[in-house]
């Protein structure tokens, strides 16, 4: 009973996100853009991220598709706000793990991604919760390339 009641808790928080995304827009000053798509369901998605020094300052997006592959982006632009660079690849990097199976650290604050958790059950679905952060890793690797050329 309290597996099913925590399913129905999670699907809510997706759905709201779904119908109200946090942070859904442009960001034209931003020093940071990525986009790209999931071929497999035509999700198509940008990210936009405004930088102070090495710390995210402002990060939005704008897409279309799933309701999974836009909330994962709206929990996700939540998370990122004011971490740094290095904290941001390791958020991904604990999403990525999430989904093949691990549990994440009792220390890692996921927010609203955490309601992801039960999208791995699905395995065709994950490929739309991972977009947003497969996009926005190449945007940080990028950035960070060419900072460093």
């Amino acid at each position: 009973m309290v597996l099913e009641q925590l399913d129905t808790l999670y699907r809510e928080v997706i759905l709201d996100h779904f119908r109200e995304p946090h942070n859904h827009g442009e960001l034209p000053d931003a020093q940071i853009k990525a986009q790209g798509t999931n071929p497999l369901c035509g999700d198509e998605m940008a990210f936009w991220v405004k930088l102070n020094g090495d710390h995210i300052e402002q990060v939005k997006f704008s897409g279309k598709g799933c309701a999974i592959s836009q909330a994962a982006a709206s929990m996700l632009t939540e998370q990122l706000k004011g971490k740094s660079l290095k904290d941001a690849h390791g958020l991904i990097q604990t999403m990525r793990a999430m989904m093949q199976g691990q549990e994440p650290s009792p220390q890692a604050d996921l927010g609203d991604l955490e309601s992801l958790a039960g999208v791995r059950k699905f395995p065709v679905r994950i490929k739309c919760a991972a977009l947003s952060w497969n996009i926005l890793e190449q945007g940080l690797q990028d950035y960070q390339r060419k900072g460093a050329a």
